[in-house]
């Protein structure tokens, strides 16, 4: 192997990393500890032959990246250079709605596509759920059915997956890894499963990039699981601040009387014309103003010095 080469960082846990290069995989760590690097990255690395190790000294630019807000406002990246984020939701146990519009709304931010996956279809969806799944389709977000206990709709979303690099996101006890399991038979989606610790104790991925085998007609594509979570905020920085990713108000803020309206009770608001009249999801326009609430506090956690920040 050369003394330095490009690779692509295929799982990450904290500062444990596995990249790709060509068809070798190898372990590696950051070269010291002002370097952020996370599943999806394209790195340099450097071979130090005295320590037997792959030492990553160099992350290269990043097309896309996901990112999310620390309780300090901060952004901290969560995965790079991925082309679709999907949202992985079950009827049962009913899903927070508000965590899914906050994902959409990082997507839409960052330039990924957002798509919803609705696993456990084998599971009945009551009406008013069904009405939420259908306003984000509405908003512009693929909509996918399957089951991966019973292998239902897993064709379809393979398509959706087809030629894209695209990450799995959703709360924990969604049914990712079973999801993960379903499509990619082969692979290995239990903890503990790629990596040892210094110690030679076994790791848990955080995340973990897979390659999806071309259906017939379609191209194959890259599949990133990412760990479950309670909640998730969006990072500031990259949210347009005047629609805070909501493709829906986007549509409409041109309609507002004010340019820089926040469409909370500003008077001539076409978002709240909207949602009045039903052509715009009550829930989401509430979910809106939960954000727009968060928003500000993430800027206000910031302190005098860094509020303007973008």
């Amino acid at each position: 192997m050369a003394d330095q080469f490009e690779a692509e960082v295929i799982a990450a846990f904290g500062r444990h990393l596995c990249v790709r290069a060509g068809d070798e995989e190898l372990r590696a760590r950051p070269s010291g500890r002002r370097l952020s690097i996370v599943c999806g990255d394209r790195v340099r690395c450097e071979v130090d032959r005295k320590h037997n190790d792959v030492l990553i000294v160099e992350v290269l630019p990043r097309r896309t990246l996901l990112a999310r807000a620390n309780t300090r406002g901060d952004s901290e990246p969560v995965v790079a250079n991925i082309t679709q984020l999907v949202v992985v939701v079950p009827p049962l146990p009913r899903p927070d709605l508000f965590v899914v519009d906050r994902y959409l709304c990082a997507a839409t931010a960052a330039g990924i596509r957002g798509t919803l996956a609705i696993n456990k279809s084998d599971l009945e969806v009551d009406p008013e759920l069904d009405r939420e799944f259908s306003a984000l389709n509405s908003a512009g977000y693929a909509r996918a059915s399957c089951s991966a206990r019973q292998g239902h709709g897993l064709d379809a979303l393979r398509g959706l997956l087809g030629g894209a690099v695209s990450v799995l996101v959703g709360q924990s006890g969604v049914g990712k890894s079973s999801l993960v399991r379903a499509l990619l038979p082969g692979a290995e989606v239990i903890t503990g499963e790629l990596m040892r610790d210094d110690e030679g104790r076994h790791t848990t991925t955080a995340s973990r990039a897979y390659q999806v085998e071309p259906l017939a007609g379609s191209a194959g594509g890259t599949l990133i699981d990412s760990p479950g979570v309670r909640d998730f905020a969006p990072a500031i920085d990259h949210l347009d601040a005047q629609t805070l990713g909501f493709p829906e108000i986007d549509a409409r803020s041109p309609g507002c009387r004010f340019q820089d309206c926040k469409h909370l009770q500003e008077p001539g608001c076409a978002v709240i014309a909207a949602v009045a009249t039903r052509e715009m999801s009550a829930r989401r326009y509430e979910s809106y103003r939960r954000l727009r609430r968060l928003y500000t506090d993430l800027v206000e956690a910031r302190g005098p010095g860094q509020r303007k920040r973008r």
